[in-house]
């Protein structure tokens, strides 16, 4: 039987640290048939040439991650998608183990648990927030769906940050199940700052206010599950007391970004 094409679809902006080593994780997957289709923020440093070099198909178009995710989906020819940020990295087999996930639990979407990579102290501690993560499936947003599931709905374009988180709600509210597949991705976040940390939490949080709208009481289940996964690894935590005591004060920080963008973000809205 012929395996099912896979069009992997990577957003990308400006990313030329990671871009390459992104795009040659996906030309190496040992699953026959995958499509490699790039969708380019406008970037000034090079990342589209390289792109080009390595991708089947490169579009430019923004303005965000939600609609250049979008913008693939439509070119997309494969019967499965699967969407990956461009300082993220695949094994081998992870497209095929998504596929074959799918195929023998019949669920809607396929999750691909991350591990993080990079240098200096908030870094590694938030390689060790990860850890807690893999034996967490209740957290994990999916990677991998059937193309005919998303080009009606895609992703919600007026989110920039939890669009992944909602489209896990959006399924299992619709009696849907995200099952995880057995391989681990590699996502290169450099060496963190507690600024980048900050900024990034508050741009997201400018989104939070409209996936409480869509999902009340997503955010209570979001935060208990994740208290859950710390629980089941506390002998992890209390084996790296350093780690955990940074990752402690990062998670506090990241928790009043996402609420100083929230606020932004309601201000925003009734503006």
């Amino acid at each position: 039987m012929t395996e099912p094409l896979v069009s992997v679809i990577v957003p990308t902006r400006n990313n030329r640290r990671t871009i390459e080593a992104c795009l040659r994780s996906v030309k190496a997957q040992d699953h026959p048939h995958v499509e490699l289709i790039v969708v380019d923020n406008h970037s000034t440093d090079g990342t589209d040439e390289i792109a080009r070099a390595l991708a089947d198909v490169v579009i430019t178009g923004g303005p965000e991650r939600s609609a250049q995710r979008n913008r693939g989906i439509r070119a997309a020819e494969g019967v499965w998608i699967l969407w990956l940020d461009s300082d993220m990295y695949l094994p081998p087999d992870a497209v095929s183990a998504a596929v074959r996930t799918a195929a023998t639990t019949g669920a809607t979407g396929v999750a691909l648990p991350e591990r993080t990579i990079g240098q200096g102290f908030w870094t590694a501690c938030r390689a060790l927030e990860r850890e807690c993560y893999l034996d967490a499936p209740w957290l994990h947003n999916p990677r991998l769906l059937r193309r005919s599931d998303m080009v009606a709905d895609g992703f919600h374009e007026s989110m920039s940050g939890p669009e992944d988180a909602d489209l896990r709600f959006r399924i299992r509210q619709a009696g849907g199940t995200v099952e995880l597949a057995p391989v681990i991705v590699d996502h290169d976040e450099g060496r963190l700052t507690l600024r980048d940390i900050w900024q990034k939490r508050y741009y997201y949080g400018l989104s939070l206010p409209t996936l409480v709208e869509q999902h009340d009481g997503a955010m209570a289940d979001q935060g208990a599950g994740v208290l859950r996964a710390y629980a089941r690894n506390w002998r992890r935590l209390l084996g790296r007391p350093g780690h955990a005591l940074g990752m402690a004060g990062m998670r506090a920080m990241e928790a009043a970004g996402y609420l100083w963008g929230a606020r932004a973000g309601r201000r925003q809205v009734q503006v």
